[in-house]
């Protein structure tokens, strides 16, 4: 896989970061715990699709 195809998987990975973090903090009380643990997931998942 070339570079800018693991590029523009990042990018496709960035924009529910940002817009679901905010849902997650709204949905669970104002927690940055959950805001944590949901942008771990989906960078984890990001890596693997990455590391492929």
């Amino acid at each position: 896989m070339d570079i800018s195809r693991k590029l523009g998987i990042l990018v496709f990975f960035a924009v529910p970061a940002v817009i679901g973090g905010g849902i997650v903090y709204a949905l669970f009380g104002d927690s940055y715990a959950a805001v944590f643990i949901y942008e771990f997931l989906l960078l984890l998942t990001a890596g693997v699709f990455v590391s492929r």
